[in-house]
């Protein structure tokens, strides 16, 4: 998310500056034509040194796991929102645009909503939707008549630059784990990278203070159909075995159980969260954003596709490879034994949480005779 706004706003003309934890980041923020700030969201002399005379924040930092990392996500998603806020408001930013999630309406079940006004659910099912719910509301509340807040609720982010969902994929289909609930034959919503931040920046330019907007892709489809699509961009094909949800269900508390009681390090196959964020229908309506901003979701899914399709077949095999560590179709015979070969040593975890979460805010500026960027 965060390398396709920064090339979007460069692209346009603004000037960035981004957040920036680890060497490697710095050195690819400043390949896009970006200026990086070293710190992080727990580092509030950073965070006010980017935003120093920026007049917008993107904010589209989370923590994004789906097992044993309730504390990470409450430090990143919540505590890390609200020290953003008050360097917005330390700084004299003018507008904050947060990325939030489709997630926060998850109640473990189907997602149906017509509406941004709809009511978030008291409790959202998962440490990740209530997290993005928590930190969204600590967003919209804050807005005032010195800074205007909004946000955008995508569901499923897919595209060019995603080092998460379709590699998962990959993995899952590639080491005979991936199994479909319901056939994956129900309604399921997305929204392609750089349609989302077509929408961040009419946020910016449009949003009403306090509002929240559902960003879709134009497209509908079914999970199966989104899966099929972007595994046929690898020439995998995805397999026919299926679950009924109330299997996968039970498979997952199953399992769930087991890692809790051998303490189990990584996570399990699967989980109730994993299962309510993707094997659940999902529809959305984002009229509103069409209607005030005057989104379009310019990108197909056609053309979001062939573009996969063009830069997977310049990656070497190894890119897209399973971990070695031993991954088993979802099974209810899975032994207690089997439950330890996933574990990976300790100082490993660390480097990869350390990867994973290299992201922060990102800042704009816009100057009375043009217009320039930042971002984190």
């Amino acid at each position: 998310m965060g390398s396709n706004l920064i090339q979007r706003l460069v692209s346009s003309g603004h000037r960035v500056r981004a957040l920036a934890r680890s060497k490697n980041a710095r050195e690819a923020i400043v390949h896009m034509g970006a200026e990086p700030v070293e710190g992080d969201l727990a580092d509030m002399k950073a965070l006010c040194a980017g935003m120093s005379g920026c007049e917008t924040v993107f904010h589209c930092a989370a923590a994004m796991e789906f097992w044993n990392e309730e504390h990470l996500q409450e430090q990143v998603n919540i505590e890390g929102t609200r020290n953003v806020l008050h360097a917005c408001e330390k700084s004299g930013v003018s507008c904050l645009v947060f990325i939030s999630a489709a997630a926060v309406l998850s109640t473990g079940g189907p997602v149906r909503s017509l509406s941004e006004n709809d009511p978030l659910p008291a409790n959202p099912f998962g440490a990740y939707a209530r997290s993005k719910a928590a930190a969204e509301s600590l967003v919209l509340s804050a807005n005032s008549s010195t800074l205007r807040t909004v946000a955008v609720r995508p569901p499923a982010i897919w595209g060019l630059g995603d080092s998460h969902f379709l590699p998962e994929i990959i993995r899952a289909v590639r080491s005979k784990q991936f199994l479909w609930v319901n056939k994956g034959l129900y309604p399921y919503e997305t929204c392609h990278v750089r349609n989302v931040c077509e929408g961040a920046v009419l946020a910016c330019r449009k949003g009403t203070g306090g509002q929240a907007y559902f960003l879709t892709d134009t497209e509908k489809t079914t999970f199966r159909e989104f899966i099929t699509g972007l595994l046929a961009t690898q020439g995998i094909p995805p397999g026919s075995l299926s679950l009924p949800w109330s299997a996968a269900w039970a498979n997952a508390i199953f399992l769930e159980g087991l890692w809790r009681l051998f303490h189990s390090r990584g996570r399990p196959p699967i989980t109730r969260t994993l299962l309510a964020l993707i094997g659940t229908p999902i529809e959305l309506s984002d009229s509103t954003a069409r209607k005030e901003l005057g989104y379009a979701g310019r990108v197909t899914r056609r053309a979001g596709l062939e573009e996969l399709r063009h830069a997977f077949s310049h990656l070497p095999p190894s890119a897209i490879q399973p971990p070695k560590s031993s991954l088993r179709r979802i099974s209810l015979a899975r032994s207690a034994k089997s439950l330890h070969t996933d574990a990976k040593p300790e100082e490993k975890r660390r480097e990869d949480h350390e990867q994973s979460f290299n992201v922060a805010p990102l800042f704009c500026v816009r100057h009375r005779h043009g217009s320039a960027c930042h971002r984190a």
